[in-house]
């Protein structure tokens, strides 16, 4: 009889650098390695002060929602999170975050932003040439679509510049830490304890009280 064992999830480190592109192409490649394995939980644990670039969490995003889905995705936040490191938090099946940590995303003006419109056909138009001085970045499309993207989760334009604590993040159901004990017992096939537990909590409670009656100087383990 081959006996069972726990499966632990495999942890990917994902640092956040105040300039670190070069990193982030980096990571990419082996983000996608590893979930290549098609790993049952991949934890990753975000740790550093910076922000990760709007376009790096853009193309994150893209290889973890093409993942197997048999693989569970666990985010930790060891630090406080702003910008793209936002939107890759939020993209945990589980999210973990310190419990003093905060998180920060700016407003952008997205009125500035103009898109192409596939359904119009295309015209000449001199105020894009490269030498006009127009005054929009490319990044700021980028992180204008991180904006949107965090906005599935959290309420972008109530929340935007504001400093952002987990009691505020439990309001909107992102993260309950207690709970992440019941989600990996879960994901290693244990019964959860929360799941008996409601059923037999008063008898459980009684025979405690009981024993606690018979028994006065018996500490319970």
């Amino acid at each position: 009889m081959k006996t069972r064992h726990k499966q632990e999830p495999r942890h990917f480190q994902l640092k956040i650098l105040a300039y670190g592109n070069s990193y982030y192409v980096d990571r990419l490649a082996r983000l996608e390695s590893a979930l290549a394995r098609k790993p049952r939980l991949l934890q990753i644990d975000m740790v550093g002060v910076g922000e990760i670039p709007a376009d790096s969490a853009l193309l994150i995003r893209s290889v973890l929602v093409r993942r197997n889905a048999n693989t569970q995705i666990i985010t930790n936040a060891r630090s406080s999170l702003q910008g793209g490191s936002v939107l890759i938090w939020l993209l945990g099946d589980t999210r973990i975050i310190r419990d003093d940590a905060r998180v920060y995303f700016r407003p952008v003006d997205v009125s500035e932003i103009k898109e192409t419109d596939e359904t119009v056909p295309w015209k000449e138009d001199k105020s894009l040439y490269w030498d006009s001085p127009t005054g929009i970045d490319p990044e700021e499309g980028d992180y204008a679509r991180v904006l949107q993207l965090i906005n599935e989760y959290l309420p972008v334009k109530e929340l935007a510049g504001r400093l952002i604590e987990v009691p505020v993040l439990r309001q909107f159901g992102l993260v309950e830490n207690e709970k992440v004990d019941q989600f990996l017992a879960a994901a290693f096939g244990k019964p959860s304890e929360a799941a008996g537990g409601s059923q037999n909590s008063s008898e459980e409670k009684s025979n405690r009280r009981k024993s606690k009656s018979l028994k006065p100087r018996q500490v319970e383990k």
